[in-house]
């Protein structure tokens, strides 16, 4: 039995809990709230929390509680939030987001490397921001990351 490909649509859909994630997102447009709006009553980044409304991050129990009482929604609907999500993406912005990081990367790792010594950049001691700025020749997208700046591991037997 040959298997046919999912499509872009299909393949962003798939989310295991997308009826309840729907009714998240139809609860926080019903209040009129945006992302940003909700974030602040929650407490989060709006960025982070919009990903975990889209299923792709996991949401602590402290704050499904207080997204459910900020959309009104029981804990049975939003608790899927706090289910270890599958993540993945082929949305067109997505893919540019790859592509930058495909371009620009190993001369971000040399920067960092150079200004920071031979370290990586945390993503879990992480913060990221979006904002729009307006521009007369056409509006820009501001993406702010902010990782720790951490050493390479020196466990274990080198050259591993």
């Amino acid at each position: 039995m040959s298997m046919m490909p999912m499509s872009n649509a299909d393949y962003l859909e798939r989310v295991q809990y997308a009826e309840e994630l729907a009714s998240i997102d139809k609860a926080r447009k019903e209040k009129g709230l945006t992302f940003e709006a909700l974030a602040e009553k929650v407490g989060v980044n709006k960025v982070w929390l919009t990903s975990a409304l889209k299923g792709q991050q996991w949401v602590p129990e402290e704050y499904c509680t207080k997204i459910a009482e900020a959309l009104g929604l029981t804990m049975e609907t939003v608790g899927v939030l706090n289910n270890h999500p599958y993540k993945g993406n082929t949305d067109p912005i997505l893919y540019r987001l790859h592509e930058v990081l495909d371009t620009y990367g190993p001369a971000i790792k040399e920067i960092i490397h150079e200004k920071g010594g031979n370290g990586i950049m945390s993503a879990i001691d992480f913060g990221i921001d979006v904002d729009i700025q307006k521009d007369p020749k056409g509006d820009r997208v501001i993406i702010t990351w902010n990782g720790k700046l951490l050493p390479y591991s020196k466990q274990g037997k080198y050259p591993w």
